[in-house]
């Protein structure tokens, strides 16, 4: 069975999240994605631990779950591509490759003949994708961008929290998974492009544009109304109600997105009175009207145990939901049903079998599972530049002994 993106090939020089993810995303789509890793160093999320994967006899591996996380269906070969070697390997690489995916400060790589302008005049029809904090141009362009740091500046934080608690970032580093995931976007559009066009192009993603882009309804509430959105915890800014509401066991979530579904909730809790008062007629009225509808609807609820409540919007056809944890969130049948964990050996493992999340994309025709589970520092250096270099074994045992592979 073949997969969507079989035969295109991936050069990746990218390390910690937001590269590394976009990177997966094009291998989970079948791309060959060949990770570039410093020789006895490598990705710097290799060491981001613990937890690291056991091996066979439960002691800890080199090997972080962080890097496990966004490295499957990739290999990784190490070059020093500040030695000659190193950068003919490299250049060699280049000339098979049609997408070149980097992260490195702006400007860092021309110093070794890489940037844009160089590759381009070897090869016009690479891809080549720079993915930095704050883009090739722009006063901050030479800064070094972290997730963290993004998600204060690009706003995030300013709405995320309790409304009278500090601002607070969200759990994972979504800056870097969702400029990742503008990058495979805009990859994929380059790519179709080069059928009809045959050049390449070099894609500037910024982690900070991607923040400030995927704020969407908050940021349009602002450029419309010219108000700062406010922190409002887990309640929603343009819908109520739309929140957490505690239980007598618990919490749970209530996200009520018309006036039918309001009316249904009233009636299914007992709060007919709720659906008759004309404060709560509309969604507009509820807004405005937030803190004494929550009020009273908390009361009723933390009345009963959540699953009681869950079961009663369940049948009212009401959206609602638990809050998870994590061994809740992977013992649920529905995830379960859908595969989203994927068990692979792994070399570090000792052929114990290990548990990896796996691509949510499900399309006909096509197994978009774990081909290859995230890889050992250089495990496959020697696979690379034998089979797709054509280089011989005794010219390989040289670059190793010189510390360029």
């Amino acid at each position: 069975m073949s997969l969507p993106l079989e035969g295109v090939r991936i050069l990746d020089m990218s390390r910690i999240l937001a590269g590394p993810s976009c990177t997966q995303l094009l291998g989970d789509l079948g791309a060959d994605v060949i990770k570039i890793e410093r020789p006895g160093v490598g990705d710097d999320t290799r060491s981001w631990g613990p937890p690291f994967l056991e091996d066979a006899h439960g002691a800890p591996t080199h090997e972080s779950a962080y890097f496990l996380s966004t490295n499957r269906n990739k290999r990784s070969v190490t070059i020093d591509i500040t030695s000659p070697d190193g950068k003919a390997i490299l250049n060699d690489l280049i000339d098979r490759s049609d997408v070149l995916v980097e992260n490195f400060k702006v400007g860092h790589l021309a110093r070794y003949g890489f940037s844009w302008e160089q590759v381009r005049e070897r090869k016009p029809s690479l891809i080549y994708c720079s993915i930095t904090g704050f883009g090739q141009t722009g006063p901050y362009a030479s800064r070094p961008g972290y997730d963290f740091i993004i998600q204060g500046m690009g706003g995030l934080m300013s709405i995320t929290g309790e409304k009278e608690g500090p601002p607070m970032k969200v759990g994972v580093p979504i800056a870097d998974i969702m400029a990742g995931m503008y990058a495979c976007v805009a990859i994929l559009t380059a790519l179709l492009d080069r059928k009809a066009t045959g050049r390449g192009r070099h894609i500037d993603i910024s982690l900070l544009d991607c923040q400030v882009a995927w704020l969407y309804n908050q940021a349009m509430n602002y450029l419309v109304s010219g108000e700062e959105p406010a922190r409002l915890g887990n309640a929603h800014p343009n819908i109520v109600p739309y929140e957490t509401f505690s239980t007598s066991d618990g919490y749970i979530n209530v996200g009520v997105g018309n006036d039918a579904q309001f009316f249904r909730f009233c009636t299914a809790i007992g709060r007919q009175d709720l659906r008759q008062d004309p404060r709560f007629a509309t969604n507009s009225l509820r807004l405005k009207h937030r803190e004494i509808l929550i009020e009273e609807l908390q009361k009723t609820l933390a009345q009963r145990t959540s699953a009681h409540w869950l079961e009663i919007c369940h049948r009212a056809s009401v959206p609602c939901g638990p809050i998870n944890l994590m061994r809740e969130v992977f013992s649920d049948p529905h995830i379960k049903a859908r595969s989203l964990i994927e068990e692979v050996l792994h070399p570090a493992a000792a052929g114990r079998p290990v548990r990896l999340l796996r691509s949510p994309i499900r399309m006909t025709d096509a197994e978009l599972g774990i081909r290859i589970p995230p890889p050992m520092l250089g495990q496959h250096t020697e696979e690379v530049l034998s089979k797709e270099l054509g280089y011989h074994s005794a010219k390989i045992a040289a670059l190793r002994d010189k510390g360029v592979i």
